[in-house]
């Protein structure tokens, strides 16, 4: 039986959505306010689950502290108070989606993580809005 654990952690970002091989129109019809020009923010909730069977020796999964130190590093540093358009390389051709967020940071992180542990992705852009990448 595997056993999950769950870091949660926060970072806040500016970004635009836009698809550039459409026209002013079309963007503003399909991504409404996200296509503000002048980029808008989120205050975004990470919650990274990490499934596996528990260490006899430890009796951790995996441990808490390493995982903070993970997502602090590779994650809260990259996008923190970012223009996530702008500012970061893995964006440049990719629309700033939550869905491409969660995708995005899933990848920094599965090569990071012990092999046999599976990651699960859960990104909140608001209260009432998250995706789940894989789900």
């Amino acid at each position: 039986m595997n056993t999950s654990v769950i870091r949660k952690v926060t970072f806040n970002s500016a970004h635009r959505l836009n698809n550039p091989k459409w026209d002013d129109k079309k963007n503003k019809e399909v991504f409404g306010v996200c296509n503000n020009p002048n980029y808008h923010g989120h205050n975004y909730e990470l919650h990274l689950k990490v499934a596996g069977p528990v260490d006899e020796e430890t009796g951790f999964v995996m441990d808490l502290k390493k995982l903070s130190d993970l997502l602090q590093e590779e994650i809260v540093e990259r996008f923190d108070h970012r223009n996530l358009n702008l500012d970061c390389p893995e964006f440049k051709n990719l629309n700033p989606t939550a869905e491409n967020i969660a995708k995005v940071i899933y990848n920094i992180l599965a090569g990071k993580i012990n092999e046999g542990l599976k990651l699960q992705v859960t990104l909140y852009e608001t209260p009432r809005n998250y995706v789940i990448y894989p789900d």
